[in-house]
């Protein structure tokens, strides 16, 4: 099977897994990136894994999951006080927990110390949780499209929509390098058919969804386009820092984890931002 094709089958596979639990049920969502957080860091923590830099593969793993689940319940423990001290106490424990790999590294007498937290903190905050942002979106957003929580369901529309439109148009017509220094592959004329396909999908959006107004329409697909081509280009120094093509080989025609959702992991925490101000002002 061609790279294409195994590419076309894992990406529709895995829409319409992610579609199918937002849609389902939010556990089910929540759980499915759960999986996708603990591959992830765990792909990560072992990428920087060798002789001398040891980042804390096994706590990083479990205390980023548990900070993903520390988050979810504040998505899921109600009431009507958001601000509520209770209901933050989950936010909390996951700030205190993040601070343990220090006491932790006192103990493990490893020889690069500042390295191993460096790397264990950074995965945790890099994949766990920009994912567990994801599921504070959910119950949040009132407005539905097609049953599906109208904003994060827009998110992911336009996010598929600029990496497929920025991979195809690139890979047959793109010469002019978008940074070549980082990724040889990324073309201006690949990132502006993105943009220009992200516009017209959220304009399309605007339309089927009239409870979110174009503005917010707008915005998201700037947020898409903009950060989520930075979360691509960082996945891509952080592989080139380490002279590798791919973060992995779990997902046929992608790579790894860490190849699959990069574009979510810089620009998820701006959207949410975006997200919580729209409902505030």
């Amino acid at each position: 099977m061609s790279n294409f094709w195994a590419r076309t089958i894992t990406g529709l596979s895995m829409v319409f897994m992610l579609l199918f639990s937002l849609w389902y049920n939010t556990w089910l969502f929540a759980g499915i990136f759960l999986v996708v957080a603990i591959l992830g860091m765990w792909e990560f923590f072992t990428l920087y894994s060798s002789d001398e830099i040891q980042p804390q593969k096994i706590y990083g793993t479990i205390s980023g999951s548990i900070i993903y689940l520390l988050l979810f319940l504040v998505n899921t423990s109600g009431g009507s006080d958001v601000d509520s001290v209770v209901r933050l106490l989950p936010v909390y424990a996951a700030m205190a927990l993040f601070f343990l790999c220090f006491i932790i590294e006192i103990y493990r007498k490893k020889p690069k110390p500042l390295e191993n937290i460096a790397i264990t903190t950074t995965g945790v905050l890099y994949i766990a949780l920009p994912l567990a942002l994801l599921n504070l979106m959910v119950s949040a957003s009132s407005t539905r499209m097609f049953g599906f929580p109208a904003f994060l369901a827009g998110y992911f529309t336009l996010t598929w929509f600029y990496d497929t439109a920025a991979y195809l148009f690139g890979k047959q017509f793109g010469k002019h390098k978008l940074f070549e220094r980082i990724s040889p592959k990324k073309t201006w004329e690949g990132t502006i058919a993105g943009a220009l396909v992200t516009t017209l999908t959220s304009l399309l959006l605007s339309y089927m969804v009239p409870g979110i107004s174009l503005t917010d329409w707008l915005v998201l697909a700037l947020l898409v386009v903009i950060f989520g081509s930075f979360g691509d280009l960082a996945e891509s120094l952080l592989k080139r820092s380490l002279n590798i093509k791919d973060s992995g080989t779990i997902l046929p025609g992608h790579g790894g984890i860490l190849d699959r959702f990069d574009t979510f992991f810089i620009s998820a925490p701006f959207v949410f931002l975006y997200f919580v101000l729209r409902n505030i002002l």
